[in-house]
């Protein structure tokens, strides 16, 4: 475990919604109609007014928005060699029970880091900001589990194993070289062991002949390995989600069936929990947090622009606190605001009330 104990009460995931300019700079670039200088400054200037927001806000820890990447895993899977996309074999749903494929990473050939991931994004992100930079990265398990059946043999892999350990050494040299960057609070964002918690997803694995109990132990193995070496005093945070793009999900179901591998096996110091819809469950599986663990509740939704209670999340905080000593829960967002440059449905201004409520709650509460 990390020995930097610095926690903030207030919190957000890490995506933000990309301002008019962005999009449309993301939308000129794609078609050639800008050159990459060009882009680059704009991204430049988007990210700077954005930290500064995050700031006058209260939050103690920035992103920078994710603003140079296409979606949360874009710039993982265009920076390691092996890695490419298809279409992912889950579908997102939605309140009208209709449902959006989407595709996912997957592994193509033999996975190597042949250059930085994020280490240009840390450095200007030091740049411009005041407060604690965070740096988000997509978790180890989302190279592997949206794939189809097959893919990693395909992709010339004798078993998983071997291209799991090859990838868990990607994400160890990226961590070494952002911590040598100056990096001290890094974020893993996860999604396939939030959707091994419905158990619907699990009967459909078990009818294809997998083990979704194997599966669960597989990544938590994963996450480890990744983090074997990391450095003295680089504190990691591992964000929960159950799929967030344009407002609909992947999942269902509480934290039950993870609870205890979760939180008292990944050598992480702070989980950052979905909570923002009964489809998270209900505060009970936090009793398996050990000492020395701290929790994010996620209970402002990024989905909706609607503003939540203040009151509302106070007495959900209260709630949680029979869980888990008060002083070691914080507030934010459930997911980004932003998974994918087109983003959820709220505007900058919803997002920013939403940052800005988190912000005064957690004054409200902790001080």
């Amino acid at each position: 475990m990390s020995q930097d104990t610095r926690f903030f009460h207030a919190e957000h995931v890490g995506s933000l919604l990309r301002p008019t300019p962005l999009r449309r700079a993301f939308r000129d670039f794609n078609a050639g109609a800008i050159e990459s200088e060009e882009f680059r400054q704009i991204q430049d200037r988007c990210i700077e007014e954005a930290v500064r927001r995050q700031e006058r806000v209260g939050l103690r820890a920035v992103t920078d928005g994710e603003f140079r990447r296409q979606s949360y895993w874009s710039h993982f899977v265009d920076a390691v060699a092996g890695l490419d996309v298809a279409q992912a074999r889950f579908d997102f749903h939605n309140e009208a029970g209709e449902t959006a494929h989407f595709l996912s990473p997957h592994v193509v050939g033999k996975v190597s880091r042949d250059r930085a991931i994020s280490g240009a994004e840390l450095r200007f992100l030091r740049h411009v900001a005041t407060a604690m930079p965070k740096v988000t990265l997509p978790s180890p398990p989302t190279m592997h589990f949206w794939a189809q059946p097959g893919t990693v043999h395909a992709a010339g892999y004798a078993d998983e194993r071997a291209y799991l350990a090859d990838l868990a050494r990607v994400y160890a040299e990226e961590i070494a070289h952002l911590a040598a960057l100056g990096a001290t609070y890094i974020q893993l964002d996860e999604v396939p062991l939030a959707m091994l918690c419905d158990a619907r997803l699990r009967a459909r694995l078990e009818a294809t002949g997998e083990h979704p109990d194997a599966t669960v132990q597989q990544y938590v193995d994963l996450v480890n390995l990744c983090l074997v070496d990391r450095p003295k005093g680089l504190r990691i945070g591992l964000h929960l989600c159950r799929g967030n793009f344009k407002g609909q999900w992947l999942s269902d179901g509480g934290y039950e069936y993870v609870a205890r591998k979760l939180f008292n096996e990944i050598e992480v110091d702070t989980f950052f929990l979905e909570y923002d819809t009964d489809r998270a469950g209900g505060f009970e599986p936090l009793a398996s947090v050990p000492e020395g663990r701290s929790v994010v509740l996620g209970l402002v939704s990024t989905k909706v622009p609607a503003l939540e209670s203040k009151a509302v999340l106070r007495h959900r905080i209260d709630e949680a606190s029979a869980f888990v000593p008060l002083d070691r829960l914080g507030l934010s967002p459930q997911c980004g605001f932003a998974s994918t440059v087109g983003g959820n449905a709220l505007t900058e201004d919803d997002q920013w009330r939403k940052l800005e409520l988190v912000v005064d709650t957690a004054r409200d509460v902790w001080g």
